[in-house]
């Protein structure tokens, strides 16, 4: 199964890095270029294992996925539940960890696919790896980008905190 994988290091600690990548619309928006709508389903208000979204992309492709594994600050996992006719399997995980240097973390994106139908496997196979090579290398300098944008960091920073009594 090919596999797709970018890694930035960003000056936040690992609690603020992996808030902001986890951050919301229309906060999201800011930082994350790939997607274009992205919203809770089954009335869920934040993310943890077993909830599912929705997301449609700047490119149009929509998929329902569910997290598999969510575990602040260090990382969470996501696998496609309904999407792309040719996507047979599509999961990811984002993984942060703190990194040599003091306040900042390293952030190390990776997803896996696998194409259908079967006889254009080969071949979509590297398409996919290309593409979805590029957009994952695009998509974690954007979230580099949010770690540094000052709206982004005070969304997070408020989602750490907790809701205001």
């Amino acid at each position: 199964m090919p596999v797709v994988e970018a890694t930035v290091v960003v000056p936040v600690p690992p609690e603020l890095a992996f808030a902001v990548s986890q951050t919301t619309a229309p906060v999201r928006y800011r930082w994350d270029r790939f997607i274009r709508r992205q919203y809770f389903l089954d009335a869920a208000t934040e993310p943890a294992k077993g909830v599912r979204t929705f997301t449609r992309s700047r490119l149009g492709v929509s998929m329902v996925s569910e997290y598999v594994s969510y575990q602040p600050p260090s990382h969470v996992g996501m696998r496609m539940v309904r999407g792309p006719w040719f996507f047979a399997v599509f999961a990811g995980g984002w993984r942060f960890a703190a990194a040599d240097r003091p306040g900042h973390t390293v952030a190390t994106w990776r997803y896996n696919f696998r194409c259908r139908p079967g006889w254009t496997r080969p071949a979509a196979e590297r398409i996919g790896a290309w593409l979805l090579g590029r957009e994952i290398r695009r998509r974690i300098a954007g979230y580099a980008g949010g770690c540094a944008d000052p709206v982004v960091l005070a969304a997070a920073h408020r989602a750490l905190r907790g809701p205001e009594v």
